[in-house]
């Protein structure tokens, strides 16, 4: 059966043909994940840091039912405005296309065209995981079941102290998803660089990432690999401050009844709001640094394809 690709725009479609350094970037941090202009700033901000460290950036989104990779500077704008945007997981994609949708795609589904457009690697903020008290809401992202599936090697700062951290970790072991720190043992929870859980693996350079995702491939696995890219020590925040935040956060969601995929956009709100501005200037910070990491993996990782 011919898998349906997405539309490439020109520069990323030179690059792939060429079987050079992509890397694939998220679009609900515009749609869902920060205010404009902030968003629209952000999003230029990590294409440049991608190009700056020798790869191609390809934002992926769904435009009017179009399913995208790479979106030029006009569209760029144009989604970082747009009302009524839905936010799509992989399983939402079809549903989309069919109402002719303008979607941001979340990792799950960011994954998916990714690897349909052949692109390998993925820089995004932070993955999805398992929310405290699934053992009864059976909360649990599509993030890290399309990790189980799809053959993407996902940058990210962690996970957010919103989840369960030690329970998201098991569940990546289920789906047999190897986790790679980078230059630390400790997995990284998004705005701090410390949850107090040990990672899988440790790395120390993009070099060494890049040849464990080329070996991983070839045995044939068929699962991405979540590489864990502490967010820089200068952006960080303190665990007491932001986890106090978050609580406070959950608490009122709770109280309100906010769940499913409104959580997550709701939380982040309220966290910058809670925080005065302090986590959406960490999240831009964790977003570049994880594009910087992520383009010198592909450049790395572009030299292994061709031998």
């Amino acid at each position: 059966m011919q898998l349906m690709k997405p539309k490439l725009n020109k520069e990323v479609a030179d690059a792939i043909a060429k079987g050079g350094p992509v890397v694939a970037l998220e679009s609900t941090i515009i749609t869902h994940g920060m205010p404009y202009p902030a968003n629209l700033e952000t999003a230029k901000a990590v294409e440049d840091v991608v190009r700056a460290n020798g790869a191609v950036p390809a934002t992926i989104a769904v435009i009017d039912g179009e399913l995208r990779a790479g979106i030029d500077a006009d569209e760029l704008e144009k989604l970082a405005q747009a009302k009524d945007v839905v936010k799509a997981s992989g399983r939402d994609l079809a549903v989309a296309m069919v109402r002719k949708q303008t979607a941001g795609t979340t990792v799950s589904a960011t994954m998916l065209l990714a690897d349909l457009a052949g692109i390998e690697i993925f820089a995004t903020g932070g993955v999805g995981g398992v929310h405290r008290g699934a053992e009864q809401t059976f909360d649990i992202s599509a993030d890290l079941t399309e990790l189980g599936r799809t053959k993407t090697a996902v940058v990210c700062a962690g996970v957010k102290s919103i989840l369960d951290i030690a329970k998201t970790l098991e569940y990546l072991e289920t789906q047999r998803v190897p986790v790679i720190a980078y230059g630390t043992d400790e997995f990284p929870a998004f705005f701090t660089r410390k949850s107090g859980y040990k990672a899988d693996h440790k790395l120390d350079s993009a070099a060494e990432i890049a040849k464990a995702m080329w070996l991983h491939h070839q045995l044939g696995t068929g699962t991405g690999l979540l590489i864990a890219n502490p967010i820089p020590e200068a952006a960080a925040l303190t665990p007491k401050f932001i986890d106090g935040t978050i609580a406070d956060a959950v608490r009122e969601a709770d109280e309100r009844g906010i769940g499913r995929k409104e959580l997550t956009p709701f939380l982040l709100a309220r966290i910058n709001e809670l925080s005065k501005g302090e986590s959406l200037k960490a999240n831009i910070e964790l977003v570049k640094n994880n594009a910087t990491l992520a383009a010198k993996m592909a450049v790395a990782y572009s030299a292994f394809k061709k031998g």
